[in-house]
């Protein structure tokens, strides 16, 4: 034991001198002061983004650039593991009464948002109502929040009554109305009642990229231009956008006192170290951040590589054998001085099938029959090995790891191959080829032809090569709709798509995350597939209202396993993200859930020019 301790305090020592000489025994001079050399951090989005505004995003990478403009009354610690959410705007967590259906927030005084012409040169200072107003945007039909989900499942009181007059009145949104599951009590606290317990909703509060403060006077004054001008609370304000093409984030000068404070999990040595050597500092330490549209993987992993980049967040697969052989960072890179993280992204990767389609959609076993054999006839190890070189493990069910709900032990057959048994569906339900041309049609003769939506870059090319062979190897004809991601997505909402392949990471260590992909009401938000299963709606309904516990792992586990014996999605995988970071790049842990995470790292201009 005494060895053991000693070995580990050593190891700490080290780690805190390869952060920078005397970085833990002083306070080093303010990022952005006068004279100071410019602190940038540079790296590249493999997607474009397609927005700013809580209320109207739902993509990954919009959702980065907005949490770190704007800021949740809650957030989690940096560094903490498992996750642990801690307050933010708030001035603690919130209270809790009414069995979960009452939560209380007191949000700090002397918060202020970053200066916008909207407040006619005054100072404006974050208030409880402006939580509320920035909730009911979610509710206004103008916005089509794709977040109103998790909202409206937690029943919130009063707030769904309104959009339903709204709509049926076609009328403005009613802001200034009273509604009793959302009002301010005070200057600096808000109150928020449920319909029902929701043991889980705060962590719904700890996403800037949904319940992120706006101002009302901002939204009003740039109507119509939301996703385009943000001014939120953050450490960062957008200085300049060329759209799906370059994104620049400068410090806000106004951002407040905010003193770095995370804390590392005694057994983890090098966030140990990242602890002990930030603790103390004023965030954020970077002065700018420039965001690159890079989509290509190869163009990316270039970039990187001439220090065009600082950090490569998720090295693309099929680089992993140069940068990563057996999963250690390789020899020619260490020598640069580049440094690994290595860690489960807590995500799952899927290809939908729109359920409201006529051709793949529907819960008739004919229909169901088509879904499965699709499933069987795609070959997931193919994928994961080849496309996802192995940087990926094989899914059973829509629930990722390290999340609630997911059960390691479990074996469905998301994850199987099977050529004979797909043939042997497909021809059991009137699947087959009538006019000899070897191709095979719909039960009543009609053609049937596969429409797979995906994107230009060379892994979705990879995706549409193993998808044309599979299906062709079983006599199913497919075709391929390439389009920009935005594009995609927006089709995606509309209900347009036969089959989509994307991705659906965790926001929290909720695992009913997922199983909102799943659920009814969520149709054109979270539930892409418009997958609407009454069995399935009443399991998803019961756990939501249950505490953690046997009894809601048992309901969860029943609806995974609706979800792979209907095959409204055919989860091939859940990735592992390992991240690349040049010399100078200091601090940095890919954390599950949050995405602000540009305040906790430093760059240290010195160490990045040396050779």
């Amino acid at each position: 034991m005494l060895r053991h301790g000693l070995a580990c305090a050593l190891a700490l020592s080290a780690l805190i001198g390869l952060l920078g000489p005397s970085r833990s025994e002083a306070q080093p001079a303010s990022a952005g002061a006068p004279g100071a050399e410019l602190k940038v951090l540079r790296y590249a989005f493999p997607v474009a983004e397609s927005g700013f505004d809580p209320a109207q995003i739902s993509d990954l990478y919009s959702r980065v650039i907005a949490a770190n403009i704007f800021e949740a009354p809650l957030t989690y610690d940096y560094l903490s593991r498992p996750a642990r959410v801690k307050p933010q705007t708030a001035v603690a967590l919130p209270e809790v009464a009414d069995d979960f259906t009452r939560f209380t927030f007191r949000i700090r005084p002397g918060i202020y948002f970053a200066d916008d012409p909207a407040f006619k040169g005054q100072r404006r200072e974050l208030v409880a109502e402006d939580y509320v107003y920035s909730l009911k945007r979610h509710y206004d039909p103008k916005f089509k929040s794709p977040n109103l989900f998790q909202f409206e499942n937690a029943k919130i009181l009063g707030l769904s009554e309104l959009r339903a007059k709204v709509l049926e009145d076609d009328t403005p949104f009613p802001y200034d109305t009273p509604a009793s599951g959302a009002r301010s009590l005070d200057r600096y606290t808000f109150e928020i009642r449920l319909a029902e317990p929701a043991p889980r909703f705060a962590y719904v509060m700890a996403d800037g990229g949904v319940m992120g403060a706006v101002a009302r006077e901002v939204v009003e004054a740039h109507a119509g231009r939301e996703m385009e001008h943000p001014v939120g609370t953050g450490p960062y304000m957008l200085a300049d956008w060329r759209r799906s093409s370059r994104i620049v984030l400068e410090r806000n000068p106004g951002y407040r006192e905010h003193f770095y404070d995370e804390q590392a999990p005694a057994d983890d040595v090098r966030s140990q170290a990242i602890a002990a050597a930030f603790k103390g500092r004023r965030l954020p330490m970077i002065d700018r951040i420039e965001v690159a549209i890079v989509e290509e993987a190869q163009p990316r992993w270039l970039g990187f590589l001439n220090a065009e980049h600082d950090l490569l967040e998720r090295l693309p697969a099929e680089f992993s054998s140069l940068a990563i052989p057996n999963n250690e960072l390789a020899p020619h890179l260490a020598r640069q001085g580049i440094v690994m993280d290595r860690a489960p992204m807590v995500d799952s990767m899927f290809s939908y099938f729109g359920m409201e389609h006529p051709l793949v959609g529907g819960y008739a076993p004919e229909k169901v029959a088509l879904r499965r054999a699709i499933s069987l006839a795609y070959n997931v190890h193919e994928e994961l090995v080849v496309v996802r070189r192995s940087q990926a493990i094989p899914a059973q069910t829509i629930v990722p790891p390290l999340v609630s709900g997911y059960d390691a032990q479990l074996k469905t057959e998301m994850s199987d191959f099977s050529r004979p048994r797909a043939k042997a569906l497909l021809d059991l339900y009137g699947y087959v080829d009538r006019n000899g041309d070897g191709w095979r049609e719909q039960p009543d003769g009609s053609a049937l032809v596969l429409e797979y939506a995906s994107q230009s870059d060379q892994a979705s090319r990879q995706l549409q090569e193993l998808w044309q062979k599979n299906m062709s190897a079983v006599g199913l004809r497919i075709e391929f709709r390439t389009a920009q991601w935005p594009e995609n997505l927006k089709a995606s909402r509309a209900g347009k798509l036969m089959i989509w392949g994307v991705a659906w990471g965790a926001a929290s260590p909720d695992g009913s995350y997922f199983l909102d992909l799943m659920y009814g009401p969520n149709k054109g938000q979270a539930n892409h597939a418009r997958f609407d299963l009454p069995a399935f709606n009443a399991l998803y309904e019961r756990q939501l209202r249950l505490p953690d516990g046997p009894e809601r792992e048992a309901l969860m586990d029943r609806a995974e396993l609706l979800g792979v014996a209907y095959m409204p999605y055919k989860i091939s995988g859940h990735r592992i993200a390992t991240d690349l970071m040049h010399p100078g790049v200091e601090g940095y842990r890919r954390h599950p859930f949050m995405r602000d995470f540009w305040r906790y790292i430093d760059i240290d201009n010195a160490e990045r020019r040396e050779p």
